[in-house]
């Protein structure tokens, strides 16, 4: 099969495309044929870079945390997948030898990508339990970006913040992965009234186009009035941020209305930024980070996804080949949209 490998840390050429031997499952895998894995700006590039040791990534290593495609075989002793069946695979998984279901293992573990192969590849095998069934309507790409963002948003908005139709909420970063994503679901899952922000015009108007009904560019507008004005004073029930801009978050924060309630699972813009203490107890806030998601939750993403509630954003689709390629274009802008690398493109 080919792969993307690299086999040291460096700038993107060191990714090469080469043959490799076609990996054969195990005991309780199933082995994907790939039609789409995402190319992620700190798990792959960052990675590559050699600035994600803190992970103990193990060398050569075929990256790539996320993958869908079609079940190509089977290891000894799986029963629920059969070949063809159509499937996601992501993040965490069992390192060692594991039974179809997993419950009784206590094995180390890892991401794929990182720990073990990944989806960088023609071929890759995952535990039979770590693969999620994809419903019908729903393409490789798009799996393959709903299952890196789509739970943690839905986590959330949904589970974590408790969101409810007709609340209002105030969601940061509003071009961004994690913020295109919460638009929708906040909008199109929920029926929340949504105010986007973003610091430029186009990012508002990105969210604007996923169906938020107000949108604020923070780099011309007064974040906390605009929103104070859009909600009659009241503020927003609930504030997603996963970006921590320390010029933006206290002024968002501020927007916040009594008992309102603050999630977030990123800090790329600081780490570090300031709140209003005062407001926040004066209110009742409740603030919370998680950057995981609950059992459930992908199958949700993937079926919201197949009935157009959920628009991923994808800016290119390129073939495998192109891997080093596509490592470089997030660098220059690791703004743009997802790239999904397709190694059934030659």
């Amino acid at each position: 099969m080919k792969a993307a490998i690299i086999r040291e840390f460096g700038p993107p050429d060191v990714l090469k495309y080469e043959e490799v031997a076609d990996p054969q499952p195990r005991a309780g895998e199933i082995r994907i044929r790939v039609g789409g894995a995402t190319v992620n700006r700190v798990l792959d590039v960052s990675l590559r870079r050699g600035e994600e040791m803190q992970r103990t990534p193990e060398l050569p290593l075929i990256p790539g945390v996320d993958c869908a495609g079609t079940v190509d075989a089977v290891g000894p002793g799986v029963t629920r997948w059969k070949v063809g069946d159509r499937v996601a695979a992501a993040g965490g998984m069992p390192l060692d030898i594991v039974d179809e279901d997993g419950s009784s293992y206590s094995g180390p573990r890892g991401m794929m990508g990182i720990k073990r192969q990944g989806g960088f590849a023609d071929l890759v095998c995952v535990p039979a339990m770590a693969a999620h069934r994809l419903p019908d309507g729903l393409g490789f790409h798009e799996a393959a970006v709903v299952m890196r963002h789509c739970p943690t948003a839905w986590n959330l908005l949904v589970n974590v913040a408790k969101l409810q139709k007709d609340e209002w909420v105030l969601i940061l970063g509003a071009s961004g992965n994690l913020g295109t994503v919460g638009i929708q679901i906040a909008k199109n899952v929920v029926g929340a009234k949504v105010i986007c922000a973003a610091g430029r015009p186009s990012g508002v108007e990105v969210g604007l186009a996923l169906g938020a009904d107000h949108g604020v560019d923070t780099s011309k507008q007064d974040l906390t009035a605009e929103v104070m004005k859009i909600t009659g004073g009241k503020g927003v029930n609930v504030l997603y941020d996963n970006i921590a801009n320390p010029d933006v978050l206290p002024k968002a924060f501020m927007a916040l209305g009594m008992e309102g309630r603050m999630v977030t699972a990123g800090a790329h813009g600081g780490p570090n930024a300031t709140i209003n203490f005062h407001h926040l107890y004066d209110k009742r806030i409740m603030i919370k980070g998680t950057p995981g998601s609950r059992e459930g939750d992908l199958a949700k993403c993937f079926q919201a996804a197949a009935e157009g509630k959920i628009k991923v954003r994808i800016a290119h689709v390129l073939p495998l080949s192109q891997a080093a390629k596509a490592h470089a274009m997030i660098e220059a802008d690791p703004g743009m949209g997802k790239i999904v690398l397709d190694p059934t493109m030659r």
